[in-house]
């Protein structure tokens, strides 16, 4: 078995039932053992402009980190995303932040995930899951590279008032 932890955002359309969906249909794969809180963040970079849903989730499985990454694009795919604008408004987006302690460099897939450590919107829920995981290029756990993160967007957890 392999420990996959992936970060998953959208900021199109109903935000919370994507970010549920994303994780019924992973789980059909994977067995989730751990779960960060919701948390609501202004869009980071790119050409977003409404706010995102964010979410960590830890999961196992035994799939390989290829198969893995192809079943998560087919989520993707399955709750609308489109590719059309990097960084643009999605739907859906889920990233494979670690695959065990594994230190991809494909073309197609980079582990742990590259821009993780520089954004807010992912440190503090994997602080919040796996405060003590060592990120094994940097050294650091999740907890130190989030207070040594210089992004200043706000991350809040969110409830849905609805």
């Amino acid at each position: 078995m392999h420990q996959v932890v992936l970060g998953l955002g959208g900021n199109m359309g109903d935000r919370l039932s994507l970010l549920k969906n994303a994780r019924k249909l992973l789980t059909q794969q994977m067995s989730l053992e751990k779960e960060s809180l919701i948390y609501q963040t202004a869009a980071w970079g790119g050409e977003s402009k409404t706010p995102y849903l964010n979410q960590v989730l830890v999961l196992t499985t035994n799939l390989d980190a290829i198969d893995c990454l192809d079943f998560i694009l087919n989520i993707e795919n399955q709750l609308g995303r489109e590719r059309v604008i990097k960084w643009g408004d999605r739907t859906m987006d889920i990233d494979i932040l670690y695959y065990d302690y594994e230190i991809i460099n494909t073309e197609r897939l980079k582990v742990p995930h590259p821009y993780m450590v520089d954004r807010n919107f992912v440190l503090v829920p994997l602080a919040e899951v796996l405060p003590d995981f060592v990120h094994p290029q940097m050294g650091k756990s999740s907890m130190v590279l989030r207070e040594e993160c210089e992004d200043s967007l706000k991350v809040k957890p969110w409830c849905d008032i609805s």
